[in-house]
């Protein structure tokens, strides 16, 4: 296919490549929600909004793929819209191997886009098999029996119907149209729309008139279908300012249906035979939704009075005017990634600046510089509500991370030969985008064991006494400055016994006095597993570990909770951004040190003979009849001391990973917001530290790494 697009305004030819980016985006999002809802289909009482939504979707696709010439997924989206098409018109009725093979065929679809985004580097996705099972099934035969799978999601989202691609007008009867395309230079873009009818079954049937003097094709249409859908789908191969569609009169001259309307002519203006309607009227421009007409969230038909408030911007068929509603401009845009994060940066480095004026004026007499102070004091209010609301932009919903799971888990249930209830709470929880992507993978690992270790087979569940059907929840909740996302089964939970067991062969130091939480904690061993059985879905103990490593790395934590028999819930909590954090500050000697306010517990002053020493010099603390390791930062940091006369006297105490230390320092200098810099990339990776950040007065402060404190304590 020609790789030109002949502009609007007929100016042209203009490079299609440019669209590129925006066509792959948004493909992807029609893909993710086909796929959303085709999981979330009821085959018995499938309703026709769910079943158009998901042929709009495809249809979406192929009429883009076509567009830039990328065959291979126009011909495989061609086929899943045929099916879909037959099962929209209840000619065939859904079945779960019609699922399976939608749901195959969209990730091939994602394979062959990636494909061609790459600039057609890496291997070829075969769709041979897909194309011949989907002509099976839409011939109305099944090519093996259909595997019942049990993976329920609750509770469903609501996929809301798009005004935008819902029809304003559902009209039922056959309607008899005349089409104009043109005046085109070329034809072949013309001749595409005789393709669609050939393509799209029931669509309607479509003839040929002769060509006018002004180079306009003519065409006489029998269809069911609006013009908003007719638009849609001519929109694909001709600009909308090329097609007129009208009624064709019958013998008696009566115009059957709605008014004449004209979407649009070569010159851009519009036109029409309503009876309000000036011929010739400027054009109110079109607001643009993104690449797709028909995709979730673009306009199908002209916005009522907006730009011009002239009355030819109001021409609309009478029948549908009643429903006719103006469209609502565009709520969203899309902005690189890199841009966000440059803005951050940005408010980062304004947050610094005004940490430094804030400290430099506080020398100064406020009753001579009352102006300047309250300046400051406003800079400071709206520094704050600025970097607010620009960290707000990198928040996202937790329902993108929660969407992945539903397709992952009916395809594992059904290689287990399992029955499953995926229930999601907290969808609407949001967190920093970056942390999202790194939490996507460790949370990926934590259901599919949850699915794999957790639950029971149908017949092990029912000889328990349990349901057949097991559940698996997945939430995500803010608590404090944090977010925590759970993973909960009521499979039959860990064995304490098995794991202490698997600990000693492993030569590790256990003992059975360990409390339970010490017990789970052995299962994030590098290598540690129970199972009996090696699969390819988990077993090999290469996971767990990965997962808490990860999860540190991004300043989280890691507990779990089990009971046997009744199933386990393993809870990861998390900042909810990477890019500021409440701290406070602390002095050791001349130095300043960040303490993560979401790690400390508590601080207090302590007496010389309070701290016990013990074996090898390890030092000790008793706080209300517990006993906790004591960490001299001043030895850790090899701090030069020339106040010799000054001791540390004030203990901070910290937790992570389920442990508690005390840190020995010389005074507490208060909470603040910092902004954090990271320390690896700028200079190397230094132990017990996670990062740093620029102080008030310009100096260097370093953002202590609390979970490697602990960890240090234990050996």
């Amino acid at each position: 296919m020609s790789e030109t697009h002949q502009d609007s305004g007929g100016n042209g030819d203009f490079d299609l490549t440019q669209f590129y980016q925006i066509f792959f985006e948004e493909a992807g999002e029609n893909l993710d929600l086909m796929e959303q809802m085709l999981l979330n289909l009821n085959l018995e009482t499938a309703d026709d909004e769910a079943l158009n939504g998901i042929f709009r979707c495809a249809h979406s696709v192929k009429g883009g793929a076509a567009t830039f010439g990328f065959a291979d997924v126009a011909e495989l989206t061609h086929q899943m819209e045929s099916l879909l098409d037959k099962l929209r018109r209840h000619e065939l009725q859904p079945n779960a191997e019609m699922v399976d093979v939608l749901l195959e065929s969209a990730d091939a679809s994602r394979s062959l886009l990636a494909r061609h985004q790459a600039g057609g580097e890496g291997d070829v996705t075969p769709t041979a098999d897909l194309v011949r099972r989907i002509s099976v099934l839409a011939s109305g035969h099944t090519s093996a029996p259909p595997v019942p799978v049990q993976v329920r999601v609750a509770p469903a989202p609501v996929v809301a119907p798009s005004p935008a691609t819902t029809p304003s007008v559902q009209i039922k009867h056959s309607r008899s149209l005349e089409i104009r395309i043109g005046p085109l230079e070329r034809t072949e873009q013309a001749d595409a729309v005789q393709e669609l009818f050939r393509d799209i079954p029931g669509l309607g049937e479509i003839a040929v008139l002769p060509i006018d003097a002004a180079n306009t094709r003519l065409f006489a249409v029998q269809t069911e279908s609006s013009d908003d859908d007719l638009l849609d789908l001519f929109a694909f191969h001709v600009s909308r300012e090329y097609i007129k569609i009208t009624e064709r009169v019958a013998s008696g001259g009566d115009v059957v249906g709605s008014d004449a309307i004209v979407v649009g002519s070569a010159s851009g203006v519009m036109m029409g035979a309503a009876d309000d309607a000036q011929p010739g009227a400027p054009l109110a421009p079109l607001p643009g939704y993104g690449f797709f007409d028909g995709a979730p969230g673009a306009p199908s038909v002209v916005p009522a009075g907006s730009a011009t408030e002239s009355k030819a911007t109001k021409v609309v068929p009478k029948v549908a005017s009643p429903n006719v509603a103006a469209q609502p401009e565009a709520a969203t845009i899309r902005v690189a990634i890199s841009k966000v994060d440059q803005l951050i940066n940005l408010v980062g480095e304004l947050v610094i600046t005004q940490a430094m004026l804030a400290q430099n004026s506080r020398a100064l007499d406020p009753a001579i510089y009352q102006q300047l102070l309250s300046g400051l004091a406003d800079l400071d209010r709206n520094t704050r509500d600025l970097q607010e609301s620009v960290m707000s932009i990198r928040m996202i919903p937790m329902s993108i991370v929660f969407s992945r799971f539903p397709r992952m888990l009916r395809d594992l249930a059904s290689k287990l030969g399992k029955k499953v209830d995926f229930v999601t709470q907290g969808e609407a929880t949001e967190l920093d985008k970056g942390l999202v992507e790194k939490i996507t993978d460790p949370l990926t690992h934590l259901v599919r064991n949850s699915c794999d270790h957790g639950v029971e087979s149908p017949a092990e569940r029912l000889a328990a006494g349990k349901s057949e059907t097991g559940t698996i929840t997945l939430s995500a909740s803010h608590q404090g400055g944090s977010i925590v996302i759970e993973v909960r089964d009521d499979g039959k939970g860990m064995s304490r016994h098995k794991i202490l067991s698997k600990a000693r062969e492993r030569g590790l130091d256990v003992s059975d006095q360990m409390s339970d939480a010490e017990v789970w904690q052995l299962i994030f061993a590098p290598g540690f597993s129970t199972a009996e059985v090696v699969t390819d879905v988990s077993g090999r103990g290469v996971g767990m570990d990965v997962v808490k490593r990860n999860i540190a790395a991004l300043n989280g934590t890691v507990e779990i909770d089990s009971a046997e028999g009744y199933g386990m819930k393993v809870s990861v909590r998390l900042p909810l951004t990477l890019a500021i954090m409440d701290g406070m500050s602390v002095g050791v000697g001349g130095e300043v040190y960040i303490l993560p306010l979401s790690s400390v517990v508590e601080s207090f002053q302590v007496k010389a003979d309070a701290v016990s020493t013990v074996g090898q010099g390890s030092q000790l603390v008793k706080v209300r009849d517990e006993y906790m390791p004591v960490i001299e930062l001043e030895k850790i940091f090899q701090i030069p001391r020339f106040d010799f006369e000054k001791s540390c006297d004030i203990m901070v105490v910290v937790e992570a990973d389920g442990s508690r230390v005390a840190l020995l320092v010389d005074e507490l200098l208060g909470q603040q917001q910092v902004v954090v810099k990271n320390l690896e990339s700028n200079y190397r990776k230094v132990p017990n530290v996670s990062g740093a950040t620029i102080l008030g007065d310009g100096k260097v402060a370093l953002i202590l790494d609390t979970g490697a404190l602990v960890r240090r304590s234990r050996h």
